[in-house]
């Protein structure tokens, strides 16, 4: 099969057409035919080389959805015409421990989507069966792509920490993860408070279901909430005062981070001590679990705000992206 993509060919190059054949089928993958994906921050990492194991050229895209068009013949639980999501994960082993225990988003030998191997900036993509997610019945398809990424990101912390409906949290950046995080401990019925730095988004911030907007360059406004969060959801990818919202948390408190923060992370031992507070982070989450989220969003209808691009503008949506003017997250339509 011949794959319509678009790649870039060195660090930082913008995309330009690309072609490329898609080999015969494995007994256990399936081919899909793309009719969305998101665009997401990783994809610009990848295109930068910014984590160093970028394989140029390079196909971005890692938050398909579409329809099934092809099958190997081990393929269980899926035909041809399914409509199915795949995000940052294409294929596990099957076989180690963290497979066999449903933890597959964290075996040793996975395959992402687009790390040695192109993604959904296509019209065409290729992963095992296991990790093409069956779409429930009535999902509007046009703006379920993020969740198979930045969605699942931010929902597997809510279940890793035991959130209860009677938990008061907090969720900090409320941009293309943060957004989708605070509709879904707003739906998960607790109190939220969103830590943002911009002060224009306030209202948006508040129309998407948040109880309170904590500006979080203010001392004050911190101080102002000091031992009264259960938990937190960090989505920045950028070095804080980390002290000043672990002091925000209850006893016992859980602070959770999804951004990829690069420096190390200045966490000070006694203020974990004083209130056994824990922190802890993740990747994305396993099959099984992406599955429950996606019927839980088709439940509650819980979708991300997006903005939506034809693929020939796909340059035009990743400067748009990259300028921070994406409210909140960008799909493109094949």
């Amino acid at each position: 099969m011949k794959v319509k993509a678009y790649a870039a060919i060195e660090p930082k190059a913008k995309l330009t057409p690309y072609s490329y054949e898609l080999g015969e089928i494995g007994t256990e993958q399936v081919d899909i035919k793309v009719s969305y994906c998101g665009i997401c921050h990783s994809d610009i990492s990848m295109i930068n080389n910014d984590w160093g194991m970028t394989q140029y050229p390079v196909v971005p895209g890692h938050e398909i959805v579409g329809e099934v068009v092809g099958i190997g013949s081990a393929v269980k639980n899926l035909k041809v015409g399914d409509k199915v999501g795949l995000g940052w994960f294409s294929a596990s082993c099957m076989s180690c421990e963290e497979c066999m225990d449903g933890s597959h988003h964290l075996c040793g030998s996975h395959e992402a989507t687009i790390v040695g191997r192109h993604g959904g900036f296509a019209d065409y993509v290729r992963g095992h069966w296991s990790w093409a997610i069956p779409l429930p019945k009535g999902i509007d398809m046009s703006k379920a792509g993020p969740l198979l990424c930045g969605g699942i990101t931010v929902f597997n912390p809510i279940i890793l920490a035991n959130v209860k409906p009677t938990d008061r949290v907090g969720v900090i950046g409320i941009g293309g993860l943060g957004h989708m995080a605070l509709k879904f401990l707003k739906a998960w019925g607790c109190e939220v408070i969103a830590f943002s730095s911009n002060p224009d988004k306030k209202e948006k911030i508040l129309n998407m279901g948040a109880n309170q907007v904590i500006n979080s360059k203010s001392p004050e406004e911190l101080e102002s909430i000091a031992g009264k969060l259960n938990f937190i959801l960090n989505t920045t990818n950028v070095t804080l005062d980390w002290d000043s919202y672990l002091t925000t948390l209850a006893p016992k408190g859980k602070f959770h981070t999804v951004g990829a923060v690069l420096e190390p992370m200045a966490i000070p031992a006694f203020t974990l001590i004083n209130g056994e507070k824990t922190v802890g982070g993740s990747p994305l989450g396993s099959p099984a679990l992406t599955k429950t989220m996606l019927d839980f969003c088709v439940r509650h209808k819980i979708y991300p705000t997006v903005e939506e691009f034809p693929f020939e503008k796909i340059n035009e949506a990743i400067e748009h992206l990259k300028e921070g003017n994406a409210r909140f997250r960008i799909v493109l339509k094949n």
